[in-house]
C-alpha cells in the first residue's frame, strides 16, 4: 500500500475566502462588480509599497502590457535569464521583440548581472530580473546597470511573494514588478496576476491598455483610443485575494518555517545547497530546491524517479528556456549553469498546511540516495 501522496503545493483556502468569494458571488454585480478588485489593488500596492497597481488575469498579462507601454516591439532585444519558466519568455516573443538569454549565477540561480551588462546593445529595451523560486536577483547591481545604460529593469515576482531585499519588497525597486496568484503561489486567486509600479506615467498607459484600450478620462461610451488587451481579474477572484492578502503575514511566514526545516534536516550535508538567503535579504521561501555538487552520482531523473516511488510530487528545476523547442536558434553553449544545474536538481513539496513529519519524509528520500549511492 502506498503512503498518502505528498503534493509539491496547494492552496491555503479557509472560511474567510469562502465568505468574501460567496459574497462576490452573491452582490459583486452591476455597480458592485469592481468593489473586490478595487480593494485588492489597493491593499496591495499598500502591502508592496508601491504607488500603484492593476489586477490582472495572469503574471504574463501583466508583464505584457507593462513592456507594451515601455514601447516594446518588433525588433527589440530584452535580456533575462536562460533559467525561467516560459511565462516570461511568452510576452516578449508575443510583441515581436527578441529574447536575449544570459547565464544565471550558481548560488542565487538567477541572473548574473555581469553578463547582463555585456549584453547590452543599441537594440536593448528592457532587462527582466526574475526572483527565481523566491531567491532574490541582485538589484542594486541590475538597477545600476539599467540607469548607466538607460534600459529599465523589470521585476518578475511571480514567485517572490514575500522575499525582502534590503528592506525593500520585491516587485516594489524595478521600472515596475509582476505577480503571479496561480494556485500553486504562496497567496492565490486561482489564476491571476497583478502589475504594480510607482510610476505614475507608465500606470496610466498600462490601465488603458488593460481596459480594451479606453482611456479612463474618455466621455464616449465604449470608445477605445488604441487596440488593448482584456487581461482583467474577476471580482470573485480578487474577493479570494483580499482574504489571502489578510492572511500573508501568515502564509509567508510557513513558507520560510518549512525551508528552514529542510535547512535544518541538510545542514551537514556538504554535496547539497538549498535557497540561499544573503545578508540584508529575506527569502520568502515559495519554493524550496535542492542542487547537488557538479559530479554527483545524483541526478534530476534519479530524483524524480525516488520521489515518485515514494508517493511524492516533487518539480523538476526549470529547463533553460533556450533548450526548448519554441528557442532553439537561440541555444547556448556558454550558459553553463542554467543547463547543468537543473540535471543535478530538483524542487520539494512545500504547502502551508506541511507537517514536520512531511518534511521529514521528503529529506528521508534524500538521505536514502545518499546512503545508497555512498555505499555503492
Amino acid at each position: 500500500m502506498k503512503p498518502q501522496r505528498i503534493l509539491y503545493t496547494k492552496p491555503s483556502i479557509t472560511q474567510l475566502e469562502k465568505e468574501y468569494a460567496s459574497d462576490a458571488a452573491q452582490y459583486g454585480w452591476g455597480d458592485q462588480c469592481y468593489d473586490y478588485i478595487h480593494r485588492f489593488e489597493a491593499g496591495f500596492k499598500d502591502y508592496l509599497g508601491a504607488k500603484y497597481s492593476i489586477a490582472t488575469s495572469s503574471c504574463t498579462g501583466a508583464i505584457q502590457m507593462g513592456l507594451d507601454a515601455l514601447g516594446v516591439g518588433r525588433g527589440d532585444e530584452v535580456i533575462l535569464a536562460d533559467t525561467n519558466w516560459v511565462a516570461t519568455l511568452a510576452p516578449i516573443v508575443h510583441l515581436g521583440a527578441v529574447p536575449v538569454f544570459v547565464d544565471i549565477l550558481e548560488d542565487s540561480w538567477c541572473i548574473d548581472p555581469e553578463l547582463v551588462e555585456q549584453s547590452i546593445t543599441s537594440k536593448t529595451k528592457a532587462i527582466i530580473a526574475v526572483h527565481l523560486y523566491g531567491n532574490l536577483c541582485a538589484m542594486n547591481e541590475l538597477l545600476a546597470i539599467g540607469k548607466k545604460h538607460n534600459v529599465p529593469v523589470i521585476e518578475d515576482s511571480a514567485e517572490a511573494i514575500g522575499s525582502i531585499y534590503h528592506s525593500k519588497k520585491a516587485g516594489s525597486m524595478g521600472s515596475f514588478g509582476t505577480f503571479s496568484f496561480h494556485g500553486t503561489k504562496t497567496i492565490t486567486t486561482g489564476e491571476g496576476g497583478i502589475f504594480v509600479t510607482s510610476d505614475a506615467n507608465l500606470y496610466e498607459k498600462v490601465l488603458t491598455l488593460s481596459n480594451h484600450g479606453r482611456d479612463k478620462n474618455e466621455s464616449k461610451q465604449f470608445w477605445p483610443s488604441k487596440i488593448g488587451y482584456k487581461y482583467k481579474m474577476s471580482n470573485i477572484q480578487a474577493a479570494i485575494g483580499c482574504a489571502q492578502l489578510e492572511r500573508i503575514e501568515e502564509l509567508t511566514s510557513k513558507k520560510r518555517y518549512i525551508l528552514s526545516k529542510y535547512k535544518e534536516n541538510f545542514k551537514n550535508i556538504s554535496c547539497i545547497k538549498m535557497n540561499p538567503e544573503t545578508k540584508g535579504t529575506i527569502n520568502g521561501a515559495w519554493m524550496p530546491n535542492v542542487v547537488f555538487e557538479i559530479g554527483s552520482p545524483i541526478t534530476r531523473e534519479i530524483l524524480f524517479k525516488s520521489f515518485s516511488k515514494e508517493n511524492i510530487d516533487a518539480r523538476v528545476f526549470f529547463w533553460p528556456l533556450s533548450s526548448t523547442p519554441p528557442m532553439k536558434m537561440y541555444e547556448s553553449n556558454f550558459n553553463s549553469n542554467a543547463y547543468s544545474i537543473p540535471e543535478r536538481s530538483i524542487n520539494l513539496p512545500s504547502y502551508y498546511d506541511m507537517s514536520d513529519e512531511d518534511i521529514n519524509r521528503v529529506s528521508g528520500v534524500i538521505f536514502d540516495l545518499l546512503n545508497e549511492y555512498a555505499s555503492s
